[in-house]
């Protein structure tokens, strides 16, 4: 029968060989002690900040062209459509509280779709559900091309009543 016999000269840590050499040390044997890593050398801000300085003042005419064009783009239409729209609203503090209100309904809403969800037995007839309702849409609106055409002529009225413009 062969028996197993550890010397003082083996090193072992957490029962297991170690592949690294053991240092002398005075802690307890079942540890092995690494070197001491290099103090990270220290920065001051002022020489942080003199770099930022020097890196700002050397942009190339091109960069300050570019930047200059950023500058001058023009907004899109609906941005505009919407400055222009909230320009002409007198109560506009009924107008942020329907916002809030409407941003506090969908976050409640979601919250009460999210527990649905959590039920076993409602997210798989919601997804049949959603399936079927899709297919019909389809089928209803954008199959056929006079279909289509009534569809995209009831989101542009719509459009015009929600924005009031007349184009």
């Amino acid at each position: 029968m062969a028996s197993l016999s550890i010397t003082s000269s083996s090193t072992i840590i957490n029962s297991r060989a170690s592949p690294l050499p053991r240092q002398a040390s005075t802690s307890s044997p079942s540890c092995i002690s690494l070197p001491m890593l290099p103090p990270q050398p220290l920065q001051s801000t002022a020489y942080c900040r003199k770099i930022a300085r020097n890196v700002l003042t050397r942009a190339t005419e091109v960069e300050a062209s570019v930047a200059a064009d950023a500058d001058t783009t023009e907004l899109p239409e609906i941005v505009k459509t919407a400055q222009e729209a909230w320009e002409k609203v007198e109560d506009k503090y009924a107008i942020g509280s329907l916002a809030f209100a409407a941003l506090l309904a969908l976050w409640g809403f979601t919250g009460l779709i999210s527990a649905i969800d959590r039920l076993p037995l409602f997210p798989g007839v919601f997804e049949l559900v959603g399936i079927g309702y899709t297919g019909w849409f389809a089928y209803k609106n954008l199959i056929f091309k006079p279909d289509r055409e009534v569809l995209f002529q009831k989101i542009k009225d719509t459009y015009r009543d929600i924005l009031g413009s007349s184009s």
